[in-house]
């Protein structure tokens, strides 16, 4: 173990005061995010233009903390799935997910996850840990296919707004000019509805915001979410509405469907009704079935016509593409469990 802070992951506010803190010139912290951010340096000697008594000094109290992944995974449709290591002897999984328009990665924010959804594996996993702005962005940056990534969506384990405020600052890293200068329309961030993180979210941030809904009715959400006895989807919606979004900040719903559960026409009323006048889209997905569960997941067929119903109330539906399911790196299914126990059998 080391004691010594890191680098990656820092603003440059942060930097700014490391560099003060240490005596170097106020610009060494604007040339520090340049080898952090932009030019990918893997260690601090890297950092060429610095002086040698900033990197000296530098080496001394921090490290880079950069951390490739430990395993990967590859579907049969190219969906790779990438296990991390994380602070604390715990681990994460990052999904890049390969299409002819996009390259995406699906980062996590959390090891675990607190929120027990009864549909997700990371829920049944149970929360163990936050994770660093800079644990975040590495599954960006330590990738093979890094340069390749056009977008990023925060679904991966943990609920972002859970870690509201490493969330954002990966976030700012991601697209401020001294930073990865992305878009922030490159990059999509999901919640089950943490109301004042996500008010946080929506005013501090560009990127766009997508709510897991999954039913529009309070008693079954419920059974489904317990996040809907604290913050029910009704209370997320009007939270929303209090906000003006733009044509160009995206906001969806996404909708997981369990036959017999949430796919009838009272379904299709119920969500017409609670997304009246918002401009959104919703995303149907599929149910991948996880162990001792009792959910089914809803025919093609059965999608298909819920999302002509919905069309045709005017509200743009689509029914995402699953990917990765042969390698449990689709909606719901990311948990070290299996991985990291394979690993340690491995060792003994």
């Amino acid at each position: 173990m080391t004691d010594k802070d890191i680098l990656f992951g820092k603003t440059l506010t942060e930097l700014q005061v490391i560099v003060k803190d240490l005596g170097l010139p106020g610009y060494t912290a604007a040339q520090m995010t340049d080898w952090l951010y932009k030019k990918k340096a893997d260690h601090i000697d890297d950092m060429t233009n610095l002086s040698k008594k900033a990197r000296t000094l530098l080496n001394e109290h921090f490290e880079m903390g950069l951390t490739q992944p430990s395993k990967v995974q590859s579907s049969v449709d190219g969906t790779k799935k990438y296990l991390f290591p994380a602070h604390r002897n715990l681990f994460i999984e990052a999904a890049y997910i390969p299409e002819e328009d996009r390259k995406t990665l699906c980062v996590s924010s959390q090891v675990g996850c607190k929120m027990g959804c009864l549909f997700c594996m990371t829920g049944k996993q149970g929360f163990q840990s936050q994770l660093t702005a800079g644990e975040i962005i590495n599954q960006i940056r330590s990738i093979p296919e890094t340069d390749e990534l056009s977008n990023v969506v925060y679904m991966g384990m943990g609920e972002p707004m859970d870690n509201i405020e490493e969330v954002l600052k990966s976030l700012q890293i991601l697209t401020s000019e001294w930073g990865f200068a992305w878009s922030p329309r490159r990059i999509n961030v999901s919640t089950i509805g943490v109301i004042p993180a996500m008010r946080r979210f929506i005013e501090e941030s560009e990127a766009h915001l997508a709510i897991s809904m999954h039913s529009p009715f309070d008693e079954e959400r419920k059974k489904l979410m317990p996040i809907q006895q604290v913050y029910a989807i009704e209370q997320v919606i009007e939270a929303i509405r209090a906000y003006d979004f733009g044509r160009q900040r995206r906001i969806s719903f996404e909708y997981i469907m369990f036959e017999g559960i949430n796919d009838t026409a009272a379904h299709v009323k119920g969500i017409t009704k609670l997304l009246n006048g918002i401009r959104c889209r919703v995303n149907l997905i599929k149910f991948h079935p996880i162990p001792d569960s009792p959910l089914q997941g809803t025919s093609h067929k059965q999608m298909q016509w819920f999302a002509d119903q919905l069309s045709n109330k005017g509200i743009t539906t689509t029914i995402r593409r699953s990917r990765g399911e042969d390698i449990y790196a689709a909606c719901g299914l990311l948990s070290t469990k299996e991985l990291v126990k394979k690993d340690e059998e491995k060792d003994y």
